[in-house]
């Protein structure tokens, strides 16, 4: 009779076990990737070689084609120039707190090595398992690791008479074929037990039964794409109360491009990442490394753009939340999490509406300041001007009926010929936000967030 009842016991214990299965992030780790702020996402794939986009020109392609690209590319694989503790020196120079890399996309080659297909990165001349080396690599800079995986798998669903495509047929998601249930879930068990602590899971593609799965294997991850918000190439119109990151490339694709790609200016992505934080989320900017390992050159520039922009601003990105009023015209707002200062992020249409040495008045109706209230240029000393002789550089702000007034200087030297595209940031700390009294947008141009 004992003996039964310890029976009945561990199996109503097990069915709690089972009942409790974890199926959402838990909040204090969402609080925590919040707080990052900005990271460095890497697509890097077998058919780099040929600069194409990354695994969807498989999709519809002839059986040709097909066979070429599972058979012929791997062995053209061998980034000679591969330097993993480059990319993590210049992604933490560049202020990013997390990286997320594209350990298998929709191809199916795995970067990383796997017992579940040859068709992964050890069988290439190169024989390196490249995910390792940029977890070890970043870990070492105190960067976040994610991980991106695409449960949907083109050499999978060839092998399998599936279409290669994306969510055109009920065979391609993992909920509805097994088979590839357990495929996935095979490869994602190798992830996240054979690298360590992994931060960051994004899914990108149907996660029904893997993120849980992901979840039990390690409990502290945090999944982006598939559960939360994650838009590509676009921000939304307003502020969200819940976790969001938005996604995107420094020019028109993901993957290298050797032409026709324009890159965004270093100003377009720092205004961005600008309005991302003052909207609440995350900021994920791609970089595409090049067939022999290395970060293109124009992509490399722009991350030191960011670098020096970053190295003076830094903290009014990291750790903040949004305002009630997310920006005034062309000044964006975010506030530190303790609520002890306020970050006033000045941006610029062209560099002479703020130049080098110049005074400038603003007057912020939506705070309220006091005696003690105190304002600074972040990365600026307000001290003086370099050249200029008994030259006022301080910085003063008064209460007014009509709120802060406050008169700054543009005062720090970045580059030689004495122009910075690029936004200044005002700390003001010891004063208050008030809230818009409607949320909609006033006369004054004022965006009440919603």
């Amino acid at each position: 009779m004992r003996s039964k009842l310890l029976t009945l016991l561990l199996l109503c214990s097990l069915a709690a076990a089972t009942q409790a299965q974890q199926t959402t992030n838990k909040p204090e780790r969402v609080k925590w990737f919040e707080d990052l702020g900005f990271g460095m996402f890497i697509h890097w794939n077998v058919d780099v070689s040929l600069g194409t986009v990354i695994s969807h020109s498989l999709a519809g392609a002839s059986e040709d084609y097909i066979n070429r690209y599972m058979k012929e590319l791997p062995t053209f694989f061998n980034p000679k120039k591969f330097d993993p503790d480059e990319w993590a020196t210049m992604a933490r120079l560049a202020g990013m707190k997390y990286v997320v890399f594209t350990t298998k996309h929709h191809a199916g080659f795995c970067m990383f090595d796997t017992k579940t297909t040859t068709f992964n990165v050890m069988n290439t001349p190169f024989k390196r398992d490249v995910t390792k080396e940029i977890i070890t690599a970043f870990r070492k800079q105190g960067i976040a690791i994610g991980l991106y995986f695409s449960p949907e798998d083109f050499l999978f669903f060839h092998q399998n008479n599936i279409p290669l495509g994306r969510l055109q047929d009920k065979r391609q998601f993992p909920v509805n074929n097994p088979k590839l249930m357990e495929y996935d879930k095979a490869q994602i068990k190798e992830l996240l037990t054979n690298y360590g602590k992994i931060d960051i899971m994004f899914f990108d593609g149907p996660g029904d039964g893997l993120r849980e799965y992901a979840w039990s294997l390690q409990p502290e991850l945090v999944i982006t794409r598939d559960a939360m918000n994650t838009p590509e190439q676009n921000i939304p119109d307003k502020a969200s109360p819940r976790p969001w990151e938005a996604c995107y490339t420094m020019g028109t694709d993901w993957q290298y491009k050797p032409t026709n790609d324009p890159h965004k200016s270093g100003t377009e992505i720092i205004n961005m990442l600008i309005e991302i934080r003052a909207k609440g989320g995350n900021f994920l900017l791609n970089v595409g490394p090049k067939p022999n390992g290395e970060i293109q050159i124009e992509q490399e520039a722009l991350l030191r753009e960011i670098a020096l922009w970053n190295f003076a601003n830094g903290e009014s990105i990291y750790a903040v939340k949004p305002l009630p009023i997310i920006h005034d015209k062309d000044i964006w707002f975010t506030q530190s999490n303790d609520g002890k200062a306020i970050y006033a992020f000045v941006t610029k249409k062209r560099d002479d509406e703020w130049k080098y040495g110049q005074r400038r008045e603003f007057l912020f109706p939506m705070i309220e300041g006091n005696a003690s209230t105190k304002v600074e240029v972040l990365g600026y000393g307000s001290e003086l001007v370099e050249y200029i002789n008994n030259f006022d550089a301080s910085i003063r702000s008064a209460p007014t009926p009509l709120g802060l007034a406050v008169s700054a200087v543009n005062g720090q030297r970045f580059y030689t010929n004495r122009t910075w595209p690029n936004a200044v940031v005002l700390k003001i700390s010891g004063a208050k936000f008030k809230a818009p009294e409607e949320k909609k947008t006033s006369k004054s141009g004022i965006d009440g967030a919603q």
